[in-house]
């Protein structure tokens, strides 16, 4: 099971941020990534308008190229060369937010996590919140003097398809997805072509919808409500799963914003599963 992470690290005010913009030991991070049917670029708004000194994440880019599946993790000494570029050094605060509120952020908080780095937020609202404040933007890159970063891989946050099968057949771990109802009991399509519809069997659903509030994580009586409705215990070791990867990881912060250990996240998550033969799916269409 993953380390806990202490609540009132996870997020920071648009205050906050706005008092630390000048810290030196403050990297702020836009994480924005959009569906493919969304039809928006991120990395183009980022240029157009961003929190100033903020540094574009590219949740594409920065992955395992030589794998077929979305936006895996990268290998260390690759993730490290972007920090290093970045200007994230050993011992930071990293902010990281995107043009959502709350969606892709969460990925580059786990990411950050799994690579070792202690201090991460997420800022409160996004940056919805921040220019709803009619707070300052900043267009075009930034140059980041360049930092020594040290990956330490926290293997406990990661889990392959292998442990997942594992845990689904004896129990040792409870498996929940993010994905909405109609995508988990295989009554629509999936949005990526090739891909089987339906869930692993003894899965929990638990969209990602459902824990977030106007743009931001439910406080804690709304999460435990939202674990309680979907069947869970809380207090076991969790693994989560989505689509690709990407809003699993906003479970993962759910449970640690409810003061316990975030949840493992199955990087490959439906792209895989849905997308072997060799792996069992219940379907309610079949």
């Amino acid at each position: 099971m993953a380390r806990q992470i202490d609540p009132s690290t996870l997020f920071v005010s648009t205050q906050w941020l706005a008092d630390h913009l000048d810290d030196p030991e403050v990297r702020v991070f836009d994480a924005s990534w959009h569906m493919p049917a969304a039809n928006r670029d991120a990395r183009k708004e980022f240029l157009a308008g961003h929190v100033p000194g903020a540094a574009f994440f590219d949740i594409d880019g920065v992955a395992d190229r030589s794998s077929t599946l979305p936006h895996m993790l990268p290998a260390p000494e690759v993730f490290a060369a972007e920090m290093r570029r970045l200007g994230f050094g050993d011992g930071m605060h990293a902010v990281v937010y995107d043009s959502v509120g709350l969606f892709s952020a969460p990925r580059l908080w786990w990411t950050l996590h799994v690579f070792g780095v202690e201090k991460v937020s997420i800022l409160a609202g996004g940056l919805p919140a921040w220019t709803a404040e009619g707070r300052p933007l900043q267009s075009g890159e930034t140059a980041h003097e360049p930092k020594d970063f040290t990956p330490k891989v926290d293997t406990a946050l990661v889990a392959d398809a292998a442990q997942v099968n594992a845990a689904l057949l004896n129990g040792s771990a409870q498996v929940v997805d993010a994905r909405s109802a109609d995508r988990f009991m295989g009554l629509v399509p999936e949005p990526r072509p090739g891909l089987r519809a339906g869930h692993m069997p003894g899965a929990y659903n638990l969209p990602f919808a459902s824990v977030i509030e106007s743009g931001r994580l439910k406080d804690k009586a709304g999460l435990d409500a939202a674990f309680a409705a979907a069947g869970l215990n809380p207090d076991k070791e969790t693994i989560a799963s989505c689509g690709s990867g990407m809003t699993a990881c906003i479970l993962s912060l759910a449970f640690a914003a409810s003061g316990r250990a975030p949840a493992t996240v199955y990087d490959g998550s439906w792209s895989e599963w849905g997308g072997r033969a060799d792996l069992p799916i219940v379907s309610y269409t079949t």
